[in-house]
């Protein structure tokens, strides 16, 4: 056997190289076919159609172009899930339960980046003692814990608001502090000075303790305050009074992105809350309706009488969401609030709340 392939060169019989290639990679010589012909290939309608049109940003997704060494790797938060992904040395990652997940979804729609001008959000029904201004509390102090931009909440209530009470007061300052020293407001740092900062990370300007002085925060007072907010907050909740034609609600309702309606659980406190759907539905604020959302504080006197599904239903029939928000010994007592220390139940409906709200602002 001949073990040496270039003998046949090295013969006397002719041989034409033209029909020869080099392998780059092997570097072997190939043999091209005589009757080798170039064969058209037809591509597909469907992979044609990809490239027929420019591929818009969203198709750059993390999935798609990280490496699979650079993608996020979340550590599980569970002992034994977390214990597992330790002891394998991340090789293995059950990943997070049901609930862990859950609370990570309603994080982030939470933290719903919105974009633009600030979104102002007001509080309101037409009876008092429903718990609209801790309702106030509860969606700033939800939104604040998870977002990283900033909250405000305004309580523009002309007769003697109670937002502050709430909160840890930081300052004896109110809204009619800020109207008098608009002027002198050139940054955040100076308008801090005006609010108290829960641990939370809300803020709360509050209105004036003297029911004479908040009785003449009209109009054209909020519209300084609001103007001066829009600088420096993301999303501005407003605390209103009962006085639905008063003229600050008028300004509240025309700079309104979203509004929240607050029920009682008894037949009266409901239906006041839907008359004042109604006056909104009247009144040009048809939109603003359509896709507020109603917390029914079922913490108030009568509440164990009342069918609330009932009540829910009702509301349900009018507007984007109803959520129950339920008895909470805190909240009842109506003095400052400790978002931490509510009852797990009170949390997880606030924080419901709030994202419903954000759902709205960011639509």
């Amino acid at each position: 056997m001949d073990k040496n392939p270039e003998r046949d060169y090295a013969s006397g019989e002719s041989s034409d190289f033209s029909d020869l290639e080099l392998d780059p990679e092997t570097g072997q010589l190939n043999q091209i076919a005589a009757d080798a012909v170039s064969i058209p290939i037809d591509v597909a309608p469907e992979v044609e159609d990809l490239f027929a049109e420019p591929e818009p940003a969203s198709l750059l997704t993390a999935d798609r172009l990280l490496q699979d060494k650079a993608k996020p790797n979340f550590i599980p938060e569970t002992f034994f899930r977390r214990s597992l992904y330790r002891l394998s040395f991340g090789g293995i990652n059950l990943g997070d339960n049901a609930k862990v997940r859950a609370r990570r979804d309603l994080d982030a729609r939470i933290r719903t980046d919105l974009a633009g001008e600030t979104r102002f959000v007001p509080v309101l029904t037409r009876k008092g003692g429903v718990g609209k201004t801790t309702m106030t509390a509860l969606i700033g102090m939800a939104m604040a814990r998870v977002r990283e931009d900033r909250i405000l909440a305004i309580d523009a209530n002309p007769d003697r608001g109670t937002l502050s009470e709430r909160v840890q007061k930081g300052t004896d300052r109110t809204v009619r502090d800020v109207v008098n020293r608009a002027g002198g407001i050139s940054s955040f740092s100076v308008f801090s000075d005006f609010v108290s900062r829960d641990k939370s990370r809300l803020d709360v300007l509050s209105s004036d303790a003297d029911p004479m002085i908040s009785e003449a925060f009209n109009e054209g007072d909020y519209n300084v305050v609001a103007d001066i907010a829009a600088r420096y907050y993301s999303i501005c909740l407003t605390d209103c009074g009962t006085g639905i034609v008063h003229s600050v609600m008028r300004a509240v309702l025309m700079r309104a992105k979203g509004i929240v309606i607050v029920s009682g659980g008894s037949i009266d406190e409901a239906k006041l809350a839907s008359e004042t759907l109604t006056w909104l539905d009247s009144n040009g604020y048809s939109e603003l309706v359509s896709n507020s959302v109603v917390a029914l504080n079922t913490a108030t006197f009568g509440t164990e009488l009342v069918k609330l599904d009932e009540i829910e239903a009702h509301f349900a029939s009018r507007v984007r969401a109803v959520v129950r928000i339920p008895y909470d010994p805190q909240l009842a007592a109506g003095a400052l609030i400790d978002f931490d220390q509510l009852h797990p139940a009170t949390r997880q409906a606030a924080r419901d709340l709030a994202a419903l709200v954000v759902d709205g602002l960011a639509a």
